[in-house]
């Protein structure tokens, strides 16, 4: 993290949006924000993540923003911002890039470490607080469309210590299973 420079950021329309050329370029090689009209704009559990770490200084009409002012700024318009941040900020912590899901009830697509730019994501996770309920159908579609695209699926299940455990799954036929549970049983 620290060879992130320290970079300065502005709020436009609810956006973070970096200006200086050299922060673009430094930010869009680690994986940060998508680049558009020469400018780097940042989704806001990644503006989380630099202000947390203390490498963003980001103001709003002049008047610098602090991480629990935008924190609390977030929770009104993404009741699910505090899981994505907390998923977020450990993988960064773990070396992967990380961005933004792309459907499919996806959080993120997570690149391998070392490859990101050069080949696809390959995992696609999705955040869930213990506790929380997902309907088993739900649950397998999300599965199934992952799957299907190549990727690698990841539940990330935050635990009420903020601590996040990651879980891959993988698809079950319980069809087949059944046949070889049957001829388990006879005698």
């Amino acid at each position: 993290m620290e060879d992130i420079p320290l970079v300065h950021g502005e709020i436009i329309s609810d956006q973070t949006c970096i200006s200086d050329k050299n922060m673009i370029h430094e930010l869009d090689l680690k994986g940060f924000g998508e680049i558009e009209k020469e400018k780097l704009f940042l989704k806001s559990f990644e503006t989380l993540y630099l202000l947390y770490t203390k490498r963003l200084i980001l103001k709003k009409n002049k008047k610098q923003i602090d991480f629990d002012f935008f924190m609390n700024t977030c929770q009104i318009t993404d009741s699910e911002i505090l899981t994505k941040f907390l998923i977020y900020r450990d993988l960064r912590n773990r070396g992967y890039v990380v961005k933004d899901g792309f459907g499919f009830g996806s959080d993120f697509r997570v690149y391998e470490r070392g490859h990101y730019g050069e080949k696809g994501a390959k995992f696609l996770i999705f955040g869930l607080n213990e506790g929380q309920q997902e309907k088993m159908g739900n649950l397998q579609k999300k599965v199934e469309e992952i799957a299907q695209m190549g990727k690698e699926p990841i539940i990330a299940v935050i635990e009420r210590r903020g601590e996040v455990i990651y879980y891959k799954i993988n698809k079950m036929n319980f069809y087949e299973n059944k046949s070889r549970l049957e001829e388990s049983f006879q005698l």
